[in-house]
């Protein structure tokens, strides 16, 4: 399922809409923005003018942060409308690219899922886990998809556990095993006549489905707001009223770590990380008929920033880069003997 799809009840065609204007407004965001703006045309059936969107990015001549992915969701698109041939070209482009990032891997394989081209599938799972998947450490979160998806399509093949299917096992938070997921069995339930095997299968479903709803409910995570040294230091001499919500820059990263973490502690999922800029957050000011002095300004501002795709998931891989730029891991830095989900 893909990560941007829409949440229901929505009128998509007059959201797509809406965020094709806000693009234009904020031409720095145009990827995120038209992104989720095709994602809502592709939900109202208008998949032609979804791929215009797509190629609107592709020819921009910008430098898009993720072409692949661009590339991947038109692929998904155009296979839907009977474009089965440039689909696949595009698919193969893709696999022949050998992108560094999970998401464009698991759009392709999950589209060649959906036409029941499961061998393709999995090879292209397979090939995105050899390239992306680190040995001997626990997989990035955002890598997890492919082991999920392969171990889903092998299923389907009828084929052995191997040590990844057996990675994905472990890794599975939901509280059904994957194997009774991916069943191939679970089809013939939904056709049944007897009320214990439908309600099983009910269950299934609801199980399997629990934390694409739960993203589904929030269309872009909880936001803090994180200021840069220079960033902060020229905010509070601008603006001297706010030197009490930041009395210092250090105060300032423990602060946002520990909100964070408070959040989380809370049950609050989707949680992420916004940059300030003091540009920016004039800009706003001035869009919100206000003055930057107005410290209840801050967290709409973070909020604003996080809506136009602007935010980074917390907590970072332990290994990886901490988010507030000291060049530290985040295990070595803000992340000490964190323990969040």
């Amino acid at each position: 399922m893909r990560s941007d799809t829409p949440a229901e009840n929505v009128d998509h065609t007059a959201e797509a809409a809406r965020l094709e204007r806000t693009a234009g407004l904020y031409p720095e965001d145009a990827e995120a923005l038209l992104l989720r703006a095709a994602a809502h045309l592709e939900l109202a059936g208008d998949r032609p003018a979804a791929t215009t969107l797509y190629d609107r990015l592709l020819t921009s001549g910008e430098t898009l942060e993720n072409p692949h992915l661009v590339r991947a969701l038109k692929a998904s698109n155009l296979w839907e409308y009977d474009h089965e041939a440039e689909a696949r070209a595009i698919i193969e482009g893709i696999r022949v690219a050998a992108p560094r990032d999970p998401a464009p891997w698991v759009i392709v394989a999950e589209a060649l899922e959906s036409h029941d081209e499961l061998e393709a599938a999995q090879d292209t799972f397979t090939q995105a886990a050899h390239l992306l998947l680190p040995q001997d450490a626990e997989p990035p979160y955002a890598a997890r998809p492919l082991l999920f998806g392969r171990h889903r399509v092998r299923r389907m093949l009828g084929l052995p556990h191997d040590d990844w299917d057996t990675l994905a096992d472990t890794l599975n938070t939901a509280t059904v095993p994957l194997d009774e997921l991916h069943d191939p069995k679970r089809v013939w339930s939904l056709g049944s006549s007897n009320p214990a095997e439908l309600q099983a299968e009910i269950s299934r479903l609801q199980a399997e489905l629990g934390t694409y709803r739960e993203a589904l409910s929030r269309p872009f995570p909880v936001a803090i707001l994180h200021w840069p040294a220079e960033e902060l230091a020229e905010l509070v001499a601008d603006y001297p009223a706010l030197a009490e919500e930041y009395p210092s820059y250090e105060a300032h990263l423990a602060t946002t770590e520990a909100s964070l973490r408070e959040l989380s502690a809370s049950g609050t999922a989707n949680l992420g990380i916004v940059t300030g800029t003091v540009p920016s957050y004039e800009a706003f000011a001035a869009s919100e008929g206000t003055t930057p002095t107005d410290a209840t300004l801050l967290p709409q501002y973070a909020t604003t920033l996080a809506a136009r795709g602007r935010a980074i998931p917390w907590p970072p891989e332990r290994t990886a880069p901490c988010w507030c730029g000291s060049g530290r891991t985040y295990g070595e830095c803000h992340g000490t003997d964190v323990h969040v989900a």
